[in-house]
């Protein structure tokens, strides 16, 4: 009786073992995140890689996993959306205004997951889906602004993605009208990506010819506004002596090194801390569905701190005021 007592206590044992090992795997299943990008890649050194930065912050923070999917093109997104939900993920990230649609009808279909869409205004509030936005026109009129008062032939251009995606329509007319208010002289020359949002922001070369046909035409301050199509545009002016560049969405004075001989500043928008923090706000039960405006500003000046003046910098401290009031027309929404 005493072996058999000792075997029943050892099976029982390792029933105990096994039964404990199930529940600490349940209880310790991490929280997962999942990012679809546009037809962009995520290391495009912009948008969609602000983007994932933020996914990434927020799983360190939480102890959390991410993972993504690059989007070829257009008609993959609601396939992509879908890989994350069959694989149980607890928060979606969407980056671009072109997801959308697909973001609405997962976040409908799927009312236990959290939905973070970039650049996606939200005109019905769902309670698991927010739209992170940003006031571009905001950012875009404040490089525009230091652009009209560094230019010295006075005139000032953009390389721009797609006028499809809304965001990018409000930095260009940011730009243009912030080049005007502090120099009513300025000419601009903007030129958008003629194709469709599977290239608009994927073709570099482009950028690179249209940024050279700017530069020709006498501009020497030149806005990059499109994933790699603005880059291949920053990159193209770097070569150019005497000309100037600026980028957008992140600092990309460390994410284009090779645009730093022209690079004065970048037109951020905060994507980053923005997600980071709606995935925090997933995690932590206090997600609230419908639009969350992220924060703008331009970023630090870097080589070029010594020719921004202080009387520019005074000059950029009260647009900013006046853009925080309301008092400032940054031409968009247009009318």
């Amino acid at each position: 009786m005493t072996r058999l007592t000792k075997r029943l206590a050892l099976v029982l044992a390792i029933v105990a073992l096994l039964a404990a090992a199930c529940t600490g795997s349940d209880d310790s299943e991490a929280f997962k995140i999942g990012l679809v990008t546009d037809t962009g890649k995520v290391d495009d050194k912009s948008f969609n890689q602000s983007a994932w930065e933020g996914a990434q912050e927020a799983a360190a923070a939480l102890g959390a996993e991410a993972d993504y999917i690059e989007t070829e093109e257009a008609k993959d997104y609601e396939n992509n959306i879908n890989l994350f939900v069959e694989d149980g993920v607890n928060v979606i990230i969407t980056v671009g205004f072109g997801l959308g649609d697909a973001t609405i009808t997962a976040a409908k279909e799927n009312p236990d997951i959290f939905f973070i869409g970039v650049d996606q205004f939200q005109a019905e509030a769902l309670p698991n889906l927010a739209g992170l936005i940003f006031p571009e026109d905001q950012s875009g009129f404040l490089a525009g602004a230091l652009a009209g008062m560094l230019t010295e032939t006075n005139i000032v251009g953009a390389v721009l993605g797609t006028d499809l995606v809304p965001p990018v329509v409000a930095f260009k007319e940011g730009w243009e009208h912030g080049a005007r208010y502090t120099n009513s002289a300025v000419e601009t020359i903007s030129t958008y990506h003629p194709g469709g949002l599977d290239v608009a922001f994927g073709d570099p070369d482009w950028g690179a010819a249209t940024a050279r046909q700017a530069l020709d035409q006498g501009a020497d301050i030149i806005f990059g506004a499109g994933g790699a199509t603005g880059n291949g545009a920053l990159i193209e002016i770097a070569s150019q002596e005497g000309a100037y560049c600026v980028g957008v969405d992140t600092d990309q004075w460390n994410t284009v090194p090779e645009a730093r001989p022209c690079l004065v500043t970048s037109a951020m928008k905060l994507i980053t801390p923005g997600v980071a923090d709606l995935v925090a706000q997933a995690e932590s039960g206090d997600f609230a569905g419908g639009n969350y405006l992220g924060e703008v500003g331009l970023a630090p000046f870097h080589d070029f701190d010594s020719i921004v003046t202080d009387e520019m910098r005074a000059t950029l401290d009260d647009v900013l005021a006046g853009l925080n009031a309301g008092e400032i027309d940054t031409g968009w929404p247009p009318g």
